[in-house]
């Protein structure tokens, strides 16, 4: 049982960055369709959560360190 909880502890986040990573993908294409500047994925839901993210793991380790 706990080789279950080890396994899915590791999937999880793993499929989480896969779906982000998918939306952040669809985003990318509607703005390269539109013709949208270069920005424009990245002020999106999927962009702005991948930003925070990038910025908040340094944090949280600095903080789980200390």
């Amino acid at each position: 049982m706990e080789t279950l909880t080890t396994i899915v502890r590791i999937i999880a986040p793993l499929v989480a960055a896969i779906l982000l990573g998918n939306w952040f993908l669809s985003e990318v294409k509607k703005a390269r369709f539109k013709g949208a500047p270069w920005y424009q994925p990245y002020i999106s839901i999927p962009g702005l959560l991948i930003i925070l993210l990038i910025l908040l793991v340094p944090v949280v380790l600095w903080t789980i360190k200390t």
